[in-house]
């Protein structure tokens, strides 16, 4: 078999001492973040003798337009004033092009379905002639695919004093962002703190006509935005209408209560539309590092307190510490207020449920009594997910509840060694129910 060509070796030399001066316990991700910093490392020494006349805007790309020749304006970051860890004028040591644009078009807009019918239409943007100074002769490996990443999210020496900004909104536009966004993807899983701290997080950003461009299909992406008050018309371009002044083709709009531009706080991918205004309006807006950073303290502390939660579990007591933390990473909090059903008799099994805080029973149809009674660190849910059977009894909350839930897969991947402890839980009066064993759970 022939050798290597000696500038692959070299590349394969390099990763291998990184992995052997780091150790890391998640190969894959690791092994990406190792080569989208090489390659945005490569792009930035490639360009550092093309750039100077370039914008120094972060959040804009090599190919914007000069602000002369536009018909239609793009937003100044430059004037932007808000207190997020990132200011319009912080430089990203992301790759330009690399940034993601999402849309939901809440609030009547007409673009349902945006992210099936075109977020795979992501490209660069080339607005016009000047273009033609930026061809991929000048930048090597910029005909690359982008590699569509998120920053890795390792706590830094200054994560226990960050604290999120915080701007003041009154208590009506509050509630109109939280009915906004609590349905959008990336905020379902927040709990309620850190959702709070996405809200109080978000800053007032002020359209003053129309015509002007919010993003730019093929730019550098740092922002989430979600409408205030007016309307936003969205634009995609296709490959053939990359060089040249056209935006592109109007695919949706989004109205006040709708949002935009979500991807950019997950991924480094170009924004992958252009959104412009239809009049003056008023958006909120919020950072990609400052919700990362919320995510990152999020999940941290999450992951404390289950780990915590888990030692203290006598189901979990004998696996090693870190089988806990699979489980920990995997779990989810939900609550439910007293007398609220957290499972119910007869339905399909698809989540198993420890509790975190609060009472529970279980109760059985016939039955005039609970037949169990849960408190913290007790479990339920086994059965149905051990057996592929229906719920055999419904469990209520006694009081208001904290549960920790995990799913179906997750059961089955991570809670095999405790599998035959689960097996010998007794309930009164349920005897057959686990063809396995003659006293058996019931849910």
């Amino acid at each position: 078999m022939s050798s290597l060509d000696p500038s692959y070796q070299h590349e394969i030399d390099a990763l291998i001492q990184d992995l052997s001066l780091n150790k890391p316990r998640d190969l894959i991700q690791h092994c990406a973040n190792y080569f989208n910093s090489r390659l945005a490392s490569e792009r930035e020494t490639s360009r550092s003798g093309t750039t100077s006349n370039m914008t120094d805007t972060a959040g804009r790309g090599p190919f914007d337009r000069a602000r002369s020749q536009n018909a239609i304006q793009e937003e100044d970051e430059e004037r932007d004033t808000f207190g997020s860890p990132t200011q319009p004028n912080f430089k990203s040591n992301a790759s330009p092009f690399s940034s993601p644009f999402g849309a939901s078009s809440g609030g009547g807009g007409s673009g349902a379905g945006l992210f099936g019918n075109w977020m795979g239409g992501q490209g660069g943007a080339t607005d016009d002639a000047e273009a033609a100074q930026h061809t991929p002769a000048n930048f090597p490996g910029a005909g690359r695919r982008t590699s569509v990443s998120a920053e890795a999210m390792q706590p830094d020496a200054d994560s226990g004093n960050w604290r999120p900004p915080k701007h003041q909104k009154t208590q009506d536009q509050l509630d109109r962002l939280k009915t906004s966004v609590q349905s959008n993807f990336l905020f379902t899983s927040l709990d309620d703190e850190s959702f709070g701290l996405v809200l109080d997080a978000l800053s007032e950003k002020a359209i003053p006509a129309a015509n002007i461009r919010v993003i730019n299909q093929g730019d550098e992406g740092d922002y989430f935005y979600v409408v205030e008050d007016g309307e936003f018309d969205i634009y995609i371009q296709s490959d053939a209408q990359l060089i040249g002044s056209d935006i592109g083709k109007k695919v949706a709009s989004v109205s006040t209560g709708g949002s935009f531009g979500e991807l950019a706080l997950m991924y480094n991918a170009p924004r992958a539309a252009t959104v412009v205004s239809t009049g003056k309006a008023q958006l909120w807006q919020l950072d990609r590092i400052t919700f990362r950073k919320i995510l990152m303290t999020n999940a941290s502390e999450r992951r404390k307190m289950y780990e915590g939660f888990l030692e203290d579990t006598p189901l979990l007591a004998g696996l090693k510490p870190y089988e806990r933390s699979k489980i920990a990473d995997a779990l989810e909090t939900v609550k439910f207020t007293t007398g609220q059903n957290i499972i119910n008799e007869g339905e399909p099994g698809n989540n198993f449920y420890m509790l975190e805080s609060g009472e529970a029973q279980a109760w059985k149809s016939g039955v005039d009594h609970p037949v169990k009674e849960y408190k913290r660190g007790d479990y339920f849910g086994e059965l149905a997910l051990l057996n592929d059977k229906p719920r055999a009894a419904s469990v209520v909350a006694k009081t208001d509840c904290k549960v920790a839930k995990l799913g179906r897969d997750g059961f089955k991947r991570l809670l095999g060694p405790v599998e035959s402890t689960m097996r010998q839980q007794e309930y009164e009066g349920q005897a057959g129910i686990d063809p396995l064993h003659s006293t058996s759970t019931v849910t």
